[in-house]
């Protein structure tokens, strides 16, 4: 008699979070919410930032402004980041601080990312302001967001 097993019985014990990280000369922005932890690559969890060259922020484009903003912040910091799982496309995903500073928070914060919608208030300061992605004259975040 053959025995079926679910799939997370079949992983055993492995954990469903795990924490990566990595010293500030290992850490690099990939894009707007992308990085590379020495050889691991993870996407930010709990942000949509546009692709490159789907949307403009004022005069440039708003990926490569969320990109660059996203490197001010890990520049000459470790990183620290707590893995949840794998996004549609199969890229790992979680949640990243550097410097004691939450990654995601922290680019919606400056108006560079979309939060889900639990950090909906996050973006409010940037949206009043008119920073990054609400900037005058931005692409509206329904023309390229990806849908899930």
């Amino acid at each position: 008699m053959l025995a079926a097993s679910r799939p997370r019985e079949l992983m055993g014990s492995a954990p469903v979070e795990q924490h990566w990280a990595a010293a500030a000369q290992d850490v690099m922005v990939v894009d707007a919410d992308t990085l590379r932890l020495g050889e691991r690559v993870l996407r930010l969890a709990g942000i949509a930032v546009p692709e490159r060259g789907t949307a403009r922020c004022g005069a440039e484009d708003c990926a490569a402004g969320a990109a660059d903003a996203l490197a001010r912040l890990v520049r000459g910091r470790a990183v620290a980041c707590l893995m949840q799982g794998r996004d549609r496309l199969g890229r790992a995903f979680g949640r990243c601080e550097a410097g004691g500073v939450a990654l995601g928070r922290a680019l919606a914060e400056a108006g560079w990312a979309l939060a889900e919608p639990a950090d909906a208030g996050l973006e409010a300061a940037a949206r009043s302001a008119g920073r990054g992605l609400f900037a005058p004259g931005a692409t509206p975040p329904e023309a390229w967001r990806r849908t899930p």
